[in-house]
C-alpha cells in the first residue's frame, strides 16, 4: 500500500524488526529509490556526509557470520548469551537487505561533527519515511558491533557505521502501533 499523504506517512512510520519480515524480496529498485531520497537530506556546508554500504545476497550471509563471530569475540563468557547471539546472526538471514549507516567527516572539519551524525540520522529519515510511504518494513540499530566494522569494510579515513538499516517486506496486516506522550509536555511556549 503507497501512503501519500505526508500526516500519515510520518505518523505511520514504525520500526518492523527483521523477525517481522516475510521471504519477499525487496527489490535493488526501490533500494536504488531509497538511496536518492536520502541524498536529499539536509546538510550544512553541503558536506552531504552520509555514506551507505548495501548488503545482500551471499554477503549479508557473511557479515551474519562475522557480526556474531565478533559478539562471542568481545563478549566475556559471564555475559554471553546464546539467544542474542542466535537473533545477531537470524536478523541479517531475515533481512531482505541491510543498508550500512555510514558517516564521512569532513576532512576540513568546517562544521562540528554532531551536525555531520545528525544529517546522516536525516538521511536515514527519508530512508524510513519512504518505506513507511510504500510499505516496506525498516529498522535502524547501532549495535556495540559497529565499533569493529572497519574490519568487515573498507572504510574511507573519517569514515565510520553509525548502525544498520534492515529492510524488508511484512504482511501489512500486522498491527503496528506506537504511542507517543502529547508534544505540550515536551514543549515550552515563550512569548
Amino acid at each position: 500500500m503507497i501512503h501519500t499523504n505526508i500526516h500519515d506517512i510520518i505518523k505511520n512510520r514504525r520500526s518492523v524488526f527483521p523477525a517481522q519480515y516475510n521471504d519477499v524480496p525487496v527489490s535493488k529498485e526501490f533500494i536504488k529509490l531509497l538511496l536518492d531520497h536520502a541524498n536529499w537530506a539536509p546538510t550544512h556546508r553541503l558536506t552531504q556526509p552520509w555514506r551507505f554500504k548495501v548488503v545482500q545476497g551471499e554477503a549479508k550471509d557473511k557479515l551474519g557470520e562475522f557480526l556474531s563471530n565478533t559478539y562471542t569475540d568481545i563478549t566475556p563468557d559471564a555475559d554471553f548469551s546464546p539467544f542474542k547471539h542466535k537473533k545477531i546472526f537470524n536478523n541479517c538471514k531475515s533481512a531482505s537487505a541491510m543498508i550500512a549507516i555510514c558517516m564521512q567527516r569532513d576532512p576540513k572539519e568546517r562544521i562540528p561533527e554532531w551536525e555531520e551524525i545528525a544529517s546522516t540520522a536525516m538521511a536515514v529519515q527519508n530512508m524510513w519515511l519512504l518505506c513507511s510511504a510504500h510499505g516496506v518494513g525498516c529498522y535502524w540499530s547501532s549495535p556495540k558491533l559497529i565499533n569493529y566494522m572497519h574490519d568487515f569494510f573498507d572504510f574511507e579515513e573519517g569514515e565510520r557505521c553509525l548502525g544498520f538499516f534492515y529492510l524488508g517486506n511484512y504482511d501489512l496486516e500486522e498491527n503496528l502501533i506506537s504511542k507517543r506522550s502529547p508534544i505540550e509536555d515536551k514543549t515550552e511556549w515563550l512569548d
